[in-house]
């Protein structure tokens, strides 16, 4: 669905994105994944025809991206950082209003506004509605005309627990309907949870791709941490997982029925962005 090859690109004369190359499957949840400022949104704004001085080859649905006509937009759907809605207008009218700008038969409103519960809201007008109804109303803006990819920028953004646990189902359900989604974020719990595979970008220029998995696997041994008894005092251990059959200690507990608690501890996918980049999701 998407394939950059030998990307460059600069607001000025110095180079801001730098020789990146990758492909997106259809189907898949692809994440940039980096520190504010490393080049994730300019790379999404090139991707959907924003930003077109670049040279190499950027291709989404089968077409170079600096040659695109207004017909580009009728299949990619873009739900950015900040909710782009008319405040004073209700979230009906949001909606419809989005739906006039394609040329193509876009989806029931309604419909649309009870996959995230906001039915009951429908001519209330957005300036009434909080941050995570915004959130939910902005997603759904961007699936009005059923596109086949979508781009979401920060999609949990500043939502509570709740909102962002409702705004993760909402992107996996698109997913399940066969949608390419590439999310752009610093959130490394939303990329751990959501993506197929991940990009690090530091300083406009890619530094890993590969699933969360495999970039966890191998960059750290994994450890099994467990606690024990001793002189009725609780006690931690811990080993390398490929190393427990020569842990005296651990292998003596077993026989004993001393373990108290027993779980494999890895790094989390931010960890690993640490170590590859040297850099902090800042």
């Amino acid at each position: 669905m998407i394939t950059v090859n030998k990307l460059f690109f600069g607001y000025t004369k110095e180079v801001f994105i730098k020789d990146i190359s990758f492909m997106v499957n259809k189907g898949e949840i692809f994440g940039f994944l980096g520190p504010s400022g490393a080049g994730k949104s300019t790379l999404q704004k090139i991707l959907i025809g924003m930003l077109k001085g670049y040279s190499g080859s950027v291709t989404v649905n089968g077409l170079e991206v600096r040659r695109h006509g207004n017909a580009f937009y009728e299949n990619i759907g873009i739900d950015f950082e900040f909710p782009t809605l008319y405040e004073k207008l209700t979230a009906r009218q949001n909606l419809k209003f989005f739906s006039s700008l394609y040329s193509k038969e876009t989806g029931n409103v309604d419909r649309l506004l009870g996959t995230v519960g906001l039915l009951p809201d429908a001519d209330k007008r957005v300036s009434d509605f909080s941050k995570g109804m915004k959130s939910r109303l902005n997603f759904i803006k961007a699936l009005v005309h059923d596109p086949d990819i979508l781009f979401l920028d920060e999609p949990t953004g500043g939502l509570d627990p709740t909102n962002s646990h409702v705004m993760k189902q909402l992107i996996l359900a698109e997913k399940a309907r066969g949608k390419t989604i590439i999310l752009t974020t610093h959130n490394m719990q939303d990329a751990h949870e959501l993506c197929d595979r991940v990009a690090f970008i530091v300083e406009g220029r890619l530094k890993a791709l590969d699933t969360p998995h495999n970039l966890i696997m191998k960059k750290s041994a994994a450890k099994i941490e467990y606690t024990y008894t001793e002189n009725g005092m609780e006690k931690n251990g811990e080993c390398e997982i490929n190393a427990t059959a020569a842990d005296r200690l651990l292998n003596s507990l077993i026989k004993q029925n001393r373990i108290l608690t027993i779980h494999s501890k890895e790094q989390t996918l931010g960890d690993v962005f640490m170590d590859i980049t040297g850099r902090r999701l800042t």
